[in-house]
């Protein structure tokens, strides 16, 4: 097991589904990792009326990763005063970790694909690696931005994301379970179970604390 590197994940989990974690665990077994770390995000301005808070939604990830010793979970975006930006993220990364260890950021194509709108994102590959998931079958449709991105840090060579600090792209196939966020919200709104499509701890919990519209009949 490559014990080096720090693989994390990204997200709202509003709530957090076994989507997000059948991926995070294949992923930790492909690499052969210890762990991928799930790093909830604080609920952005702009989003919805939120169905809970970041407080609930973290308590909810720790919940799902409770007994699994190949997934773990920080608070650090949630606890933290500053904006939820990647780049401040991977920053405290870097600082807790030091300069030499690799840091892997995993993402969607559907969000790796939005980058150059994220803040100071070119910035983001002197911190980490980035292993963007794609779907069987999905044809990678750059704009010149991210092709001249891609043409400097694409890499196939998944050592290289283990055993250099940062600076790689790598995008990897995997068939993602078909769960939304959305969809559990919803068919809980509606007052149905969405049992297996999410650990029971976390409908548990979402059930103890009325979240998304839960009620009792």
């Amino acid at each position: 097991m490559n014990q080096s590197a720090f693989v994390f994940m990204g997200g709202t989990f509003d709530p957090v589904h076994h989507g997000h974690l059948r991926t995070a665990l294949e992923i930790q077994q492909w690499l052969a990792v210890d762990q991928v770390c799930l790093i909830p995000s604080k609920m952005p301005v702009h989003r919805g009326e939120p169905g809970c808070s970041s407080e609930q939604r973290l308590a909810m990830v720790q919940c799902a990763v409770a007994d699994t010793e190949s997934l773990s979970a920080d608070p650090r975006e949630i606890l933290s005063e500053q904006p939820s930006y990647s780049l401040l993220t991977l920053q405290s990364l870097r600082d807790e970790f030091g300069p030499q260890r690799p840091i892997c950021m995993v993402m969607g194509m559907d969000a790796f694909l939005t980058l150059p709108s994220w803040h100071n994102w070119r910035q983001f590959m002197e911190l980490c690696h980035i292993l963007v998931v794609t779907r069987p079958g999905y044809h990678y449709q750059p704009d010149a931005d991210m092709r001249d991105f891609m043409q400097r840090h694409q890499t196939d060579d998944k050592q290289r994301l283990l055993g250099e600090p940062a600076g790689c792209v790598l995008l990897h196939e995997l068939t993602p379970l078909a769960i939304s966020a959305t969809q559990i919200r919803q068919l809980i709104r509606a007052g149905l179970s969405p049992r297996y499509l999410l650990p029971d701890r976390v409908w548990d919990y979402i059930k103890q604390h009325q979240l998304y519209g839960y009620r009792t009949n």
